[in-house]
């Protein structure tokens, strides 16, 4: 009878680990599901960021309303973040505004340092004008001499891809020229430049590679800028509250297998 009781008690023992390992498991997951990360991100990730969240989800097994996303110009989304809106996260298009976020947050928050998660790259754009003949020569000439032409950047202020444009044009030395003949059409944000040149209100863009990518632009309507002729495009985030699935999706968004939707939508991968 004493061991028919022990075995009893071990069996019930067992069963209440088990029961109680899978009512863990399950109260993980609906942490999960319960938990909204709202995330604040630059213009330019409008196109690859719902394929990142998508496989996130997938492989997490999440509902597809989990993650929510407010897309606008870095700067704008900092001036937001400074003036309380409740975001969990900010992925910007540069590292100056992380980094100032970071400095500003109070000591006593829960946050992260922040974290570069992609390298953007500078692509010149064009639906009026073929630019398969492109040198940075020929570009300098063309621009100087088609006095008409009107050439969107983003806001330099606001948006790291239109202080990128404006550093390459400085370069070749036609930045002040330009503005002078009042040809630089100033956009809020990267997706804005894009829709300039996309419906053809200018004659040349300055844009996202990854917006050139993701419209399979014609080989002549484009030319991806070196990367060496303008200021690196590291992009930096930044976890702001205490949530702990911020740290789950920045570790994908990290990983081999985020990065690779980013090197297929025009970026250049980081270590």
């Amino acid at each position: 009878m004493v061991k028919v009781a022990v075995l009893c008690g071990a069996l019930l023992a067992l069963s209440a680990c088990t029961s109680k390992s899978a009512t863990d498991t399950s109260t993980d997951n609906e942490s999960k599901q319960l938990q909204t990360l709202r995330i604040a991100a630059a213009a330019n990730l409008s196109d690859v960021l719902p394929k990142v969240i998508d496989g996130y989800q997938t492989a997490n097994k999440l509902s597809k309303d989990n993650i929510e996303v407010t897309y606008a110009s870095s700067g704008k989304l900092y001036a937001q973040i400074i003036a309380g809106a409740p975001y969990d996260m900010f992925l910007s298009a540069n590292q100056e505004f992380p980094a100032k976020l970071a400095d500003k947050i109070p000591k006593d928050s829960t946050t992260h340092q922040p974290f570069t998660y992609t390298q953007g790259q500078l692509a010149l754009y064009s639906v009026n004008k073929p630019l398969d003949e492109f040198s940075p020569k020929v570009l300098s000439d063309m621009l100087i001499s088609a006095s008409s032409s009107k050439i969107a950047i983003a806001s330099p202020e606001l948006a790291p891809y239109g202080a990128s444009a404006q550093s390459y044009l400085q370069a070749q030395k036609l930045y002040d020229p330009l503005v002078q003949q009042k040809r630089i059409i100033q956009a809020e944000n990267i997706g804005q430049a894009f829709q300039y040149a996309y419906t053809g209100s200018v004659d040349y863009g300055f844009v996202a590679q990854s917006q050139i990518s993701a419209i399979n632009a014609k080989p002549e309507q484009f030319i991806t800028l070196a990367p060496e002729s303008y200021p690196a495009i590291l992009q930096d985030g930044i976890i702001i509250s205490d949530k702990p699935a911020n740290i789950d999706f920045t570790n994908y968004l990290r990983s081999a297998e985020g990065q690779r939707y980013f090197l297929q939508a025009g970026y250049l991968t980081v270590q």
